[in-house]
């Protein structure tokens, strides 16, 4: 993807994320270039345009916050080096995995469609910022091969192949979240085995339904 259409996808990804309650005053979307990565300013998403999207050209030397860049820019480098398959990144602090993330356990899948987060979805147990590439690749430990992770009392990121697809990833680990919230005390995991067979069409048909419902326009 080119600078130019990073930038404006990074945008539109920003403001789907306002308009889902994903995020708030704090947050943050990035989307992979060919060494480095675009990513939010530390700006208002309602306000701040493509030009205002801040362009890592090195992910091995991100800078370390300030100059508009989130203070966790150094994580989304350590994420991008650790994952080649990671194209896009959505950091968010719905209220939900909020609540589930105040302790360490991992986040149980209880219904089916939870499984868009992923398999496993971990909590890292670091309460600072994650804002050196050394905390960030502590992270992308606790992620693993996983498309989530709950960073304890600091709200989640989600990962795709695109910002439309970790956008939709973090959504449902939202929703995820909310049933293991109010479901019962005692619940146990379901043993879901060849469920996750259906997974992949459920993706595809999410994301068709998320950028239809909460896109502003053309997404890259």
């Amino acid at each position: 993807m080119d600078e130019q259409t990073a930038r404006e996808a990074v945008v539109e990804t920003a403001r789907m994320m306002l308009a889902t309650g994903l995020a708030g005053a704090f947050g943050h979307v990035s989307i992979r270039l060919d060494d480095g990565f675009a990513i939010t300013s530390t700006l208002p998403f309602s306000s701040a345009g493509p030009n205002d999207v801040v362009v890592v050209p090195d992910a091995t030397s991100p800078p370390s916050g300030g100059g508009g860049a989130p203070l966790e820019t150094p994580m989304h480098a350590a994420l991008y080096l650790a994952r080649p398959d990671i194209g896009a990144i959505c950091r968010g602090h719905p209220p939900a995995v909020v609540a589930w993330g105040v302790g360490t356990e991992d986040l149980p899948l209880l219904h089916g469609l939870g499984a868009l987060a992923g398999h496993h979805v971990r909590v890292s147990p670091e309460v600072d910022l994650v804002s050196t590439v050394a905390q960030g690749a502590a992270v992308a430990g606790i992620l693993r091969d996983e498309h989530a992770v709950i960073l304890r009392a600091n709200g989640c990121l989600a990962v795709g192949a695109n910002a439309l697809e970790a956008l939709t990833r973090l959504y449902f680990l939202e929703e995820r979240a909310r049933v293991a919230v109010e479901v019962p005390p005692g619940m146990e995991p379901v043993e879901w085995g060849a469920r996750f067979r259906h997974t992949g069409v459920e993706m595809r048909r999410a994301m068709a339904w998320m950028q239809e419902t909460y896109g502003h326009g053309g997404f890259p």
